[in-house]
């Protein structure tokens, strides 16, 4: 059962990682058919620019969950931990607030898409494509109040991305200069 809460904690990083291998490979085809064969599969271009735009939409709900998203911060750094927990949080309800917008109105601009509304080279119903709108703002706003939830109620803040791959580039080339000052002794 861990493995399984351990997935779903990460199932936008790997919905993302699945949409980049796919729409990377598809492009990567078409230039190889372009360039080797001279021929484009016309289908090719389309699932790609679809894939991406998934991709964006999956990895900005990912973000949420590890609070990576783009925040004004540096008037937190003058408060205290608890403080700037709760400006967060003020601040993430807006955000909340505008998803909630956000998914109710995609929600009634797919409800109004006819059927003919086609992609131009698939024929997919447009109303399956723009099916991403709600589902990744459904999954952003549960990232959101998650990290809220951990951050507030259990007191534990997401290590900031940015931060801890700074701080592991600096552990590596301290473990680095370390094994070379070993080997030049």
């Amino acid at each position: 059962m861990p493995a399984l809460w351990s997935f779903l904690d990460k199932f936008e990083s790997h919905v993302c990682r699945i949409l980049l291998a796919a729409f990377v490979t598809l492009l990567f085809v078409q230039i190889v058919a372009r360039q080797a064969f001279g021929f484009s599969i016309t289908w090719i271009e389309e699932v790609s620019v679809i894939l991406f735009v998934w991709f964006a939409y999956f990895g900005a709900s990912h973000a949420a969950r590890i609070a990576a998203h783009n925040r004004v911060g540096f008037h937190l750094n003058a408060l205290s931990r608890e403080k700037a927990r709760i400006v967060e949080a003020v601040g993430d309800l807006f955000w909340i607030l505008f998803n909630l917008v956000f998914i109710w109105q995609a929600i009634q601009f797919i409800s109004r898409l006819k059927p003919f509304v086609k992609a131009q080279t698939l024929g997919w119903e447009m109303r399956h494509v723009y099916l991403v709108l709600p589902i990744a703002f459904t999954l952003m706003t549960l990232r959101i109040l998650q990290v809220n939830y951990l951050k507030l109620v259990h007191g534990i803040d997401p290590a900031d991305p940015d931060r801890a791959s700074v701080e592991a580039a600096l552990e590596l080339a301290e473990d680095e200069q370390r094994a070379y000052e070993k080997v030049k002794r």
